[in-house]
């Protein structure tokens, strides 16, 4: 495994990949067929490499920052909102999970000068003839890094900004949730000679939370109160962390509903005292912190999915509205307003990841469009606003009206999340790399 790059700045790797010159084929050769259009679980993929239709990017990006990051969030920024116009610039930290006996690191990253990949007329009018096959390299992307060590690999991590400071809560495999501020450091990618003066063994960690009994990877920070965080572990823990003058606080007692590992938590976008969680014994539950913790649990979905629950996303606009993704690969759309009829069924249920999924996100400027990733190497992007067209002798479609996306390239991936700043914009990533891309479409 690579040692973690300590250059201030490294060139962002240009996923675009060319098509090959058939021009050149000898007659008599069977003439190449298309490309086809691959869709999970429709088309048979046995031999190559999926490929990324470059013409269906606003721009689309690779990097890679040393070991494999499988989880990271994005930090607000003060370059004001609804970024549009290119070059654009995002921070976003990162935790490696590193081979056994190598050091992990949270990484702070700053991706700067993204361009434009697909060129429209005016670009190309503007653009040197003599240089269109040559990219010129101050017109690259560019990464400045930071990385602090971090203790065991990193299972989770999320950001949050509590008044003037930036926090990190990291899950770490050793048992341990710590609680960093990244505040300096992240001002640091902005200087290149304070980033490269940095030592990464020096900590950042200003708090150990050591309360749960075991590893875990559930863990979010409340949008609506700030500095509260909650997070839960393999043996079905939740605890409710609050700050205080003297750090963070929380009972002596978790959380109790859950009878297998709580995979995922999320608080509720505009309530402050309400959270949801999703659990390997396949129930979501939505929890109420004013109430004791043996009673908080309010509202449940025993059976949600028919397998173990692995994300949840609560919609930023539809507050009533919760998104979940299994290893059965099936996506569901709850209303939490049904939630007390029994039994409890979804709004929108569809399969068509192959493989579990892996994360999914409401895009926060549209309320009805969400991104999922699956284990089987795909990003698909959905509107929910189209509804299908009957008709009594119309043919089944190959994929449901609501897909409007499909992103693929990565190997392995693991999570994703739309730029609150930048709108359209998806950064994921992956076993293989890091992509940040805009489609034409969102």
């Amino acid at each position: 495994m690579n040692k973690m790059a300590d250059n201030d700045e490294m060139e962002v790797l240009d996923e675009i990949q060319e098509e090959n010159d058939n021009s050149g084929c000898d007659e008599g050769m069977e003439e190449e067929k298309p490309p086809e259009v691959f869709i999970p679980g429709k088309t048979q993929h046995e031999e190559g490499e999926l490929e990324s239709d470059p013409s269906a990017y606003v721009f689309l990006h690779q990097l890679q920052a040393g070991a494999p990051c499988l989880s990271f969030d994005i930090i607000p920024d003060a370059l004001g909102d609804r970024r549009e116009q290119c070059p654009l610039t995002c921070y976003i930290l990162s935790g490696t999970q590193s081979e056994r006996g190598q050091p992990n690191y949270i990484n702070i990253m700053k991706m700067h000068n993204i361009t434009k990949t697909q060129k429209d007329e005016e670009d190309e009018e503007e653009s040197d003839d003599d240089s269109a096959d040559e990219e010129d390299e101050d017109e690259q992307p560019k990464l400045s890094l930071v990385t602090i060590q971090h203790t065991g690999a990193v299972n989770r991590v999320r950001v949050a900004k509590v008044d003037n400071k930036i926090y990190a809560g990291t899950w770490s495999e050793v048992g341990s949730v710590y609680i960093h501020d990244i505040t300096e450091q992240t001002a640091m990618v902005d200087d290149p000679v304070a980033a490269d003066k940095y030592d990464s063994k020096q900590t950042s960690v200003v708090q150990t939370l050591t309360q749960h009994s075991s590893e875990g990877f559930a863990i979010d920070w409340s949008p609506a109160a700030k500095g509260w965080l909650a997070t839960g572990d393999c043996s079905s823990g939740i605890y409710v962390w609050q700050p205080s003058n003297s750090g963070w606080v929380t009972g002596k007692s978790p959380f109790t509903g859950h009878t297998d590992s709580v995979e995922d938590i999320q608080w509720s976008k505009n309530e402050s005292n309400v959270f949801a969680s999703c659990s390997v014994d396949r129930s979501i539950r939505i929890w109420h912190t004013q109430q004791k913790p043996t009673k908080a649990n309010v509202l449940t979905v025993s059976e949600a999915h028919n397998r173990d629950i692995n994300v949840i996303h609560w919609n930023p606009n539809e507050k009533h509205l919760l998104a979940s993704g299994g290893d059965d690969g099936v996506i569901k759309i709850w209303d939490l307003r049904m939630f007390r009829n029994q039994p409890v069924t979804p709004t929108a249920t569809f399969k068509l990841h192959t493989q579990p999924i892996t994360s999914l996100e409401w895009n926060p400027l549209d309320s009805s469009v969400l991104a999922v990733s699956g284990a089987d190497d795909q990003i698909t992007i959905w509107d929910f606003s189209v509804e299908r067209d009957e008709g009594p002798e119309e043919e089944e479609p190959d994929v449901p009206p609501q897909l409007l996306f499909q992103h693929c390239g990565q190997t392995d991936m693991k999570e994703l999340h739309w730029h609150p700043q930048l709108p359209g914009v998806i950064i994921s990533t992956a076993q293989s790399d890091f992509n940040i891309f805009r489609t034409i479409s969102v």
